[in-house]
Order: C-alpha cells, then sequence, then structure tokens
C-alpha cells in the first residue's frame, strides 16, 4: 500500500512538474518605432533616414522561472534612407525593415513588475519599395547584427502582461546592392544602432 501511493505521489508530482512546463511559455504582440540614427562617414557618404511604425510577434519559452529564450519576428511599414554622395548626388530609398531574431532574456522580479534585460543575433532584411520615393534600381539586402535590449513586464492577470521595452539593432549600413561597382555607390564602411522603441501585450500559457 505504502509503494502504491509513493507511486501515486510521484506521478501527480511529475503531472505537476509537466503542466508547470506547460505553462512556461508566453506569446506577445507590440507595436514598435524604428529609428536609424544619422550616418557621417569615412567614404563621403551620408545617410538621413526618418523613423517608421511597425509590428513586432514574439514568443518566449521559460527555461528557468528567471531565464527564457525568445524568438521575434518583426515588420515595418515604411521609412526612407536618403544617401547623399559628396555634398552633390542625392539618392533616396523607401524601404521596409523585416527583423528575424532570437535572444536570450534574462528577467527580475519585484511584486508584479518584472524588468528584464535581452541579447541575441538578427537578421534585418531590408526590402526597398518601388514607387516615386526610390529612384534607383535597389535590391533587396540582409543584414546580420546584433539584437539587445531592457525593458519591464507589468502583470495585469497571471495570464497577461503589459510590456515597455527599449530595443536596438546593431547592423552594418545596408548598400541595397548599390555598392562600388555602381554608379551611385552607397557604401559607407560603417555601423547602424537603430533604435526601436517598444510596447506590447503577452499572453502567457
Amino acid at each position: 500500500m505504502k509503494k502504491i501511493v509513493l507511486v501515486l505521489f510521484l506521478l501527480a508530482g511529475f503531472a505537476a512538474a509537466g503542466r508547470a512546463q506547460e505553462s512556461r511559455q508566453d506569446v506577445s504582440l507590440s507595436g514598435i518605432g524604428l529609428i536609424p540614427p544619422f550616418i557621417a562617414s569615412s567614404t563621403d557618404v551620408q545617410v538621413h533616414s526618418n523613423a517608421a511604425l511597425g509590428v513586432l510577434a514574439s514568443y518566449r519559452f521559460m527555461l528557468t522561472p528567471n531565464s527564457a529564450i525568445e524568438a521575434n519576428y518583426g515588420i515595418t511599414y515604411q521609412n526612407q534612407y536618403t544617401y547623399l554622395i559628396s555634398n552633390s548626388l542625392r539618392v533616396p530609398i523607401q524601404t521596409r525593415t523585416m527583423e528575424i531574431s532570437g535572444a536570450f532574456v534574462r528577467s527580475f522580479t519585484f511584486k508584479k513588475f518584472n524588468p528584464f534585460l535581452e541579447a541575441g543575433p538578427t537578421a534585418l532584411i531590408f526590402i526597398p519599395i518601388r514607387n516615386l520615393g526610390t529612384d534607383v534600381d535597389a535590391k533587396q539586402q540582409t543584414g546580420i547584427g546584433v539584437l539587445y535590449g531592457g525593458g519591464v513586464a507589468y502583470e495585469i492577470s497571471p495570464s497577461f502582461d503589459i510590456r515597455a521595452e527599449y530595443r536596438a539593432y546593431v547592423t552594418k549600413v545596408p548598400t541595397f546592392g548599390l555598392g562600388s561597382n555602381s554608379t551611385e555607390n552607397l557604401t559607407t564602411n560603417k555601423w547602424f544602432n537603430i533604435y526601436v522603441p517598444t510596447v506590447g501585450v503577452a499572453y502567457h500559457f
């Protein structure tokens, strides 16, 4: 009888552990702003840009109560990169930016507030938009870089929280296929630190 009770206790423990593992996940949907900085380069090419708005979908899996891995997919509506070459040639390119990234997330708990830090690799896909804002033969380009950021989540119920975060991408300034072998040489030999403020809602399950 004691063995049966012990087996039942262990089974109950495993079931509870399994249920806890199943609830170590969340998905979130956020609005983002994409703010590329001004770039002045060593090749006499300056890059001006405006901000873009977009959306970000994320999935987190908790490895421990305070650490997780995260997968992200995001896309912006549009913004414009303007390349000024030797103060004479102006090359505007309308662009959508797609993010595919992963990160390690370290969180901290203070009652209903959960600050967190994250970092990981990212791929940024710069997609030219063929319209009047792009008057050159710009090509789609993928930049490999790093995602980093920090923010805070506020628990509004056991299943939902609100997240606000400062995120950033570090990646090479794109040339859109217009490098040293083209008439419009957009090479800068510089790196972007793109600012990405983010606000959204997460669902835990």
